[in-house]
């Protein structure tokens, strides 16, 4: 049974949204869900890589409400996710973070030593500086919500 897409957490303002991720053929994809309904991030490179990041910080950081458990992501789902995103990461430096996150993941490590790597692995990055993981979800769910209604770009 394929499990995909995880969440991560719901979001704010009690209307039972959702963000997660989702694996794909192409890798690993920034997802929102509200009851049946999926939108999946479309976003390429370091957009992409910002997203899907912030979803992880969102994680470890337990700054969103706890999902539905049916649809809860795992530790190791989040490894794998950090271990791609490492896998495919051209700054060689900032592969090198995320791969101490990864390493931080496998050993069991407390979550605010691998808070600490996703924050420095997102140093340098177009949205490290919305330092508040939940408002870049919200607003990309909002963005994601509107261009499936043909009301906007994301």
């Amino acid at each position: 049974m394929d499990r995909w897409p995880v969440a991560v957490g719901a979001l704010p303002g009690g209307g039972g949204a959702w963000a997660g991720i989702a694996r794909s053929g192409d890798g690993f994809h920034l997802v929102f869900g509200e009851g049946d309904v999926r939108w999946s991030s479309t976003a390429g490179g370091r957009q992409r890589a910002d997203e899907l990041l912030a979803v992880a910080a969102a994680y470890f950081q337990e700054s969103l409400l706890p999902p539905s458990a049916n649809l809860e992501a795992t530790q190791a789902d989040l490894g794998d996710l950090l271990r791609w995103l490492a896998g495919v990461e051209t700054d060689a430096a900032r592969g090198l973070r995320l791969q101490e996150a990864v390493d931080a993941i496998d050993d069991g490590l407390p979550a605010d030593v691998v808070i600490r790597r996703l924050s420095l692995a997102r140093s340098g990055s177009d949205t490290a500086e919305q330092a508040d993981v939940v408002d870049l979800l919200v607003r990309r769910y909002h963005a994601l919500r509107l261009r499936s209604r043909g009301e906007g770009a994301p």
